[in-house]
């Protein structure tokens, strides 16, 4: 695969909105051979074909957000897994009156018929009037290359790496003064552009990390020149000697992974309703809900995985609708790493094995802190975690498959990056990649007791679900 064609979309291309009857026209055919539970699917993958004016900002949604069958709504998530807007997309906790609302949802007899939901004439001026969630990214036709060290928009290769301009001064400038750098913290300070300037010791070591190289830099134009830096360097005072550099041996990212970082979604928030009693219906309507918001964004990331998109748009479905629940419970999994015996469904919904023995989900809880436990033994790192992710999306077992060639391709372009993660990066332990493969199996058991589990409550009516959640587990039924 030439991974050049790989570059990685506008950011936010696969948050716009648009109505879908006469993006349908152009899927006429594919829609000829799609079984019926696609066209849900179809329509919010058929969304991404139009795009809104470059002045409309990004919706941001605080409710599930399902797409109805005229509007196509959509929660706006970073993929860069954290607070900086410009690395990605953008995200917020606050709630917001007068967001894209959901479609209605399937309601079980003895509920009441579901709250009618608004919905827009003119999604561009009600996006313009909410400016306190405009993104700083504006649409573009172009592809945007990012900066690799704090996720700005690239000025282009400085260094062997692409970054923007600030990231590059910063790092000529250390290495031409040969500053020395201490971190006030752990060594692991989250760099974006935001934040950039919080540490200067983690960004010069994201700039190593990332293949910048100090070779690269004219050292013969500073005060004193060459002499004067070879006289530092072989000093008892080397600054450079004080930090914790990666091993010589270790290699830049490769490209893919690299956009898998960048693409990936920013932190999700439960927000359940704080009208309802505690009991088991409000946990499992918040996960539901919750579980229906994750579906939007993981639609999109989907098409932010080099080479996705470039498969038919049934295949792109069929992978979808066999590997949701895997993608759901691995960013479950990954998110509760650092907690003990707690699963951590979003940032401010955590469930410990009491909570989810009175919500009936006891046995999933199990099963999910068992795949937790064993990520924590091979101490996964995020890099591993977006590239299995979509390795399991890739990996699917769906019969419906058009082109098994051009899967099989996308198939082999994600287990190279791996290995190639990992022959790099961890060269002491050839058989890593391996030993992280053989993990999927037993994520695929897991979401197959988590998709049943969920679809007996379904059939159970004890809770209302949304249309595009309500579909994909009848997809995967």
């Amino acid at each position: 695969m030439d991974i050049s064609e790989l570059c990685l979309p506008d950011p936010l291309s696969y948050h716009n909105q648009a109505l879908l009857s006469n993006s349908l026209e152009r899927f006429l055919t594919p829609m000829a051979t799609l079984e019926p539970s696609h066209f849900w699917l179809l329509n919010r993958m058929a969304a991404d074909e139009r795009h809104l004016p470059s002045s409309c900002g990004s919706y941001i949604k605080t409710e599930p957000s399902s797409p109805s069958s005229v509007i196509d709504t959509v929660s706006h998530h970073s993929p860069s897994g954290n607070s900086d807007a410009s690395g990605g997309y953008v995200s917020t906790m606050n709630s917001h009156s007068n967001g894209l609302d959901s479609p209605p949802m399937f309601t079980p007899s003895g509920l009441g018929a579901a709250t009618c939901r608004k919905r827009y004439d003119d999604c561009s001026s009600t996006i313009m009037e909410d400016s306190s969630i405009k993104c700083e990214y504006m649409l573009n036709s172009l592809p945007k290359r990012l900066c690799l060290v704090c996720g700005d928009i690239a000025s282009g290769y400085h260094y062997g790496v692409a970054s923007c301009e600030a990231c590059k001064a910063f790092f000529k400038r250390t290495i031409q003064g040969n500053i020395e750098y201490s971190c006030p913290a752990t060594n692991e300070c989250e760099i974006t552009k935001r934040r950039r300037k919080s540490c200067q010791a983690c960004r010069f070591m994201k700039c190593l990390k990332v293949g910048m190289l100090k070779e690269g830099v004219r050292l013969d134009r500073v005060r004193g020149g060459r002499q004067k830096y070879k006289r530092r360097l072989d000093s008892e005072n080397n600054p450079y000697l004080g930090l914790t550099l990666p091993p010589p041996t270790k290699k830049p990212l490769t490209k893919i992974v690299s956009h898998l970082l960048v693409a990936e979604p920013e932190k999700i928030y439960a927000m359940p309703d704080p009208t309802m009693p505690e009991s088991d219906i409000k946990a499992l309507t918040t996960l539901c809900d919750l579980a229906d918001r994750e579906l939007v964004v993981i639609i999109g990331w989907a098409k932010h995985i080099p080479g996705f998109s470039t498969l038919s748009l049934g295949d792109q479905m069929s992978l979808l609708q066999s590997a949701w629940m895997e993608i759901l419970i691995l960013s479950i999994v990954f998110r509760s790493l650092p907690y003990e015996d707690e699963l951590v469904y979003a940032e401010d919904y955590i469930m410990d094995e009491e909570h989810s023995r009175l919500t009936g989900l006891l046995d999933l809880y199990v099963s999910i802190l068992q795949l937790v436990r064993k990520y924590k033994k091979l101490k996964v790192e995020k890099e591993e975690f977006v590239t299995l992710k979509a390795i399991a999306l890739a990996n699917s077992d769906s019969m419906h498959i058009e082109d098994m060639e051009a899967v099989q391709k996308l198939q082999d372009a994600l287990h190279e990056a791996l290995q190639d993660f990992e022959s790099s990066q961890h060269q002491e332990d050839p058989r890593r990649a391996g030993k992280l493969l053989m993990t999927l199996p037993l994520l695929r058991q897991t979401a197959t007791k988590a998709v049943q589990h969920f679809y007996s409550i379904k059939v159970q009516g004890k809770v209302p679900m949304h249309k595009l959640f309500l579909e994909m587990l009848e997809a995967k039924v």
